[in-house]
């Protein structure tokens, strides 16, 4: 069997640098970036097999960067490597389509172990991840669907919630300041968020950062 292509997505470099040599004597890595943003043109220029990605990464999450990468190389496998436990992030990683959910707490041989998984068609799951995904299914099977946030207001909310001001963001997002203020104050009108500190706090609920990017 070919060596699987990888394509490493994490802001942190000394994790990049770890995975890739533990990777190295069975998976070619090909390429890794550290923001969500640049994983879509990257994996496009590069064509993976595998992608292994964090959920918490600045200017687009993962989570939003897999429903992007789905939708334009609907082959490519994902594998998500994140220290989130929060069991709601891994069963929404699996309905996007996720080859792979593994916990960074997990036993390096597993990373290797679910990229081979993955190309062969399998899905993997780490063990300390499994029991939180089986009690979130059971305990959302009966809740109401919230309110949705659509894709353009998740990548606002992910920028102002990292720092970015109003101007900046929709330099990043290609729109005027004033689009990135009106998806602002809809999403405070509709989910009744009163201040930036509640937006931030709401942003993290949403799982679209971490609280700890920043502006670096």
């Amino acid at each position: 069997m070919p060596r699987p292509r990888v394509l490493l997505a994490d802001d942190h470099r000394l994790l990049v640098e770890a995975c890739t040599k533990l990777l190295q004597p069975d998976c070619d890595v090909v390429g890794t970036v550290c923001d969500g943003r640049s994983l879509l043109p990257r994996a496009r220029e590069l064509r993976p097999d595998v992608i292994v990605l964090d959920i918490g990464m600045p200017l687009l999450n993962g989570l939003d960067a897999a429903r992007q990468l789905k939708r334009a190389m609907p082959d490519v496998k994902l594998i998500f490597l994140t220290m989130n436990e929060d069991p709601d992030l891994s069963t929404e990683a699996f309905r996007i389509g996720a080859s792979g959910f593994l916990l960074k707490s997990a036993a390096s041989s597993e990373l290797s172990e679910a990229i081979h998984a993955a190309v062969q068609g399998r899905v993997y799951v780490s063990t300390q991840a499994t029991d939180g995904m089986v009690q979130s299914f059971i305990q959302n099977g009966n809740r109401p669907v919230p309110a949705q946030l659509t894709f353009r207001q998740r990548e606002v909310l992910q920028l102002l919630a990292e720092g970015y001001s109003m101007k900046q963001a929709g330099e990043i997002l290609r729109v005027t300041p004033r689009t990135v203020a009106f998806h602002k104050y809809r999403i405070m009108e509709q989910f009744h968020v009163r201040s930036n500190a509640e937006l931030i706090q709401f942003a993290i609920r949403q799982g679209l950062t971490l609280g700890n990017h920043g502006r670096r």
